[in-house]
């Protein structure tokens, strides 16, 4: 069994793909107010929410738990709407050598999007599970905050 990974969803959203790359691209920290599952977020190391140096701890849940982590930037595609993140961490590093958490959103017709989330991981062994529930966790924030983009 190999323990590299890929697991990847696509949502339809209503609010524009702008709308969602600006809040990930330059309003990072305001998603711990729109997400259910986010319980809060800090500046954790750096002066700016989104440099590349920059790391934040996030406070969320998966699978019924409580969760941290570290997050930094790895990359940002403007012109391809797409934010790559590493997550690490010690809730993170006992399971997994590598964990990218990869956003892109897409236009749709209608002034509509897709929002694609795309984890790619190395487990530490076989016995760890692939991160499952790391997808429902962006799929329930991604719904929670759509509503909050519409409304803005």
């Amino acid at each position: 069994m190999t323990l590299f990974g890929k697991i990847s969803t696509e949502i339809g959203v209503h609010a524009t793909a702008e709308k969602w790359y600006n809040l990930f691209a330059t309003q990072l920290h305001h998603v711990q107010n729109l997400a259910d599952r986010v319980h809060g977020t800090k500046l954790h190391q750096g002066e700016d929410w989104h440099h590349n140096e920059s790391i934040k701890h996030w406070t969320y849940v998966i699978d019924g738990k409580v969760t941290t982590c570290h997050e930094s930037i790895e990359s940002v595609d403007e012109a391809n709407k797409t934010i790559n993140y590493k997550l690490f961490g010690e809730e993170i590093d006992d399971k997994f050598k590598v964990f990218r958490l990869i956003f892109q959103a897409t236009d749709k017709e209608n002034g509509k999007a897709i929002i694609k989330w795309t984890i790619e991981y190395e487990r530490v062994g076989e016995e760890v599970e692939p991160p499952y529930g790391y997808i429902e966790y962006v799929h329930k924030c991604t719904s929670d905050i759509d509503g909050h983009l519409l409304k803005a």
